[in-house]
This record gives structure tokens, C-alpha cells and sequence, in this order.
């Protein structure tokens, strides 16, 4: 009997590919990080941490000692566990930004904020600043670029980990009757309107999406 044939829109960890050794998995990454420069040279109550990608450009920065000084609410389990894992003092987090936008309403709608992001970052953070007249420095601290590839091979289900890896995928791709495992409502919506097979993870995590896989394919 041949393996079902997986293909991930990012690339997998060693254990990440054990954890799917059941299965033919191809992958490859559909969008390319580069980590930027930047500097905050303003006074700021609390840094705001959207991706693990916000994090290892602070970590890569010449003021990150200054930074760690500073007390964080992200969004997402996993950039509260980087952050923490190195030395950053973690107020709250969310799963996702609208769920956070309720808890800065209640706890910190008085204080200022540095929102550390990349270039396609959403508006619902800005937006909820703006309406409710939070005082916030946006600050572009990575980029995220498409870096789509022809995938000739056909494959019976795809992962996908964001909004534009999606939109990269499509570029050199189309979707017929794969199923389409997705890491957040946000992904999925951006997938919407290209097929019906979407499979949500039970949490916004990588590690989540994996096991969904895992329970859908089950012998």
C-alpha cells in the first residue's frame, strides 16, 4: 500500500519529518524571512510580539539587553515560549490578535506600546489602536516575502502555516481535491476561496496542525 503524500509549505524539523515518517512528505518553504535592522529610540510601556519572527530579529539587535527590560504580550503559544526562553517577561498572550485586542482593553488600554512586526502584518492590531486611541509606535523589524514554487507531483493533502503562504502557494500552484490542513482561522480564510477541504488544527501551533494529519490519516 502506498504512503499518503503530504506536502508542507514550510520546511520541517528533523523531528517534525520523524513525527510524518508515515507518510511521503514534501517540503518546502513558500515564503522567505529576512531579519532587519531597527532601532526604538522611544519610551514605551510594553512591547507587542505577533511571530516568532518578531523575536529573533530583537534577539539579533544591538539593544536587545534594553529590550528584555521591557515587559511583553504576544500572540501565539509559541512566541510567548521563545520570548521567555530568552529572558523576556511575558504579561499575556492570546492565540490570536482579536482575542488580544480584549485583553489590552481591559488590562492595558493606558499604557503605550511598541508593535514589533513584519510587512504583512494585519490591521487588526493597528486598527484597534486607532479606534480606541491607544497610544502605539509601529515598528517593521523583518520582511516576509513570497518564494513560491511549481509543485509537479500530486499530493493528497497540503499544509499551510499563514495567510501568505497560501497566496504564495498559489502563485505557481492551483488546488483540485487535496486536503488543505490550516494552522489558524486567518490561514483558512485565505484559503476559503479556493476549496472547500480545509481541516483546521485543533490549536494555532505547527506542532497541532502535525497531529491533525496524523488523526485524519490514521491506519
Amino acid at each position: 500500500m502506498s504512503k499518503i503524500k503530504i506536502l508542507s509549505t514550510k520546511k520541517l524539523t528533523e523531528s517534525e519529518s520523524s513525527f510524518l515518517s508515515d507518510f511521503d512528505v514534501i517540503d518546502e518553504d513558500f515564503i522567505r524571512i529576512e531579519l532587519l535592522n531597527f532601532d526604538i529610540d522611544i519610551d514605551i510601556d510594553l512591547l507587542l510580539f505577533t511571530s516568532k519572527n518578531a523575536v529573533l530579529s530583537v534577539l539579533k539587535n544591538e539593544k536587545k539587553a534594553r529590550l528584555k527590560q521591557i515587559q511583553c504580550i504576544c500572540v501565539g503559544e509559541k512566541t510567548k515560549e521563545l520570548l521567555e526562553k530568552n529572558g523576556f517577561s511575558v504579561l499575556d498572550f492570546s492565540h490570536y490578535a482579536e482575542d488580544l485586542t480584549k485583553i489590552i482593553s481591559e488590562k492595558y488600554s493606558d499604557k503605550s506600546f511598541a508593535f514589533l512586526c513584519g510587512n504583512l502584518r494585519r490591521e487588526v492590531l493597528p486598527d484597534f489602536f486607532k479606534e480606541n486611541k491607544v497610544k502605539f509606535f509601529e515598528i517593521q523589524v523583518y520582511t516576509n516575502e513570497f518564494s513560491s514554487k511549481k509543485i509537479d507531483k500530486k499530493v493528497d493533502a497540503i499544509l499551510f502555516f499563514s495567510p501568505s503562504g497560501v497566496h504564495s502557494f498559489l502563485e505557481k500552484n492551483t488546488i483540485s481535491d487535496e486536503i488543505c490542513f490550516c494552522i489558524g482561522t486567518t490561514t483558512s480564510e485565505a484559503l476559503a476561496p479556493y476549496t472547500k477541504n480545509i481541516i483546521l488544527s485543533e490549536k494555532p501551533t505547527f506542532a497541532s496542525v502535525l497531529e491533525k494529519v496524523k488523526e485524519i490519516f490514521k491506519p
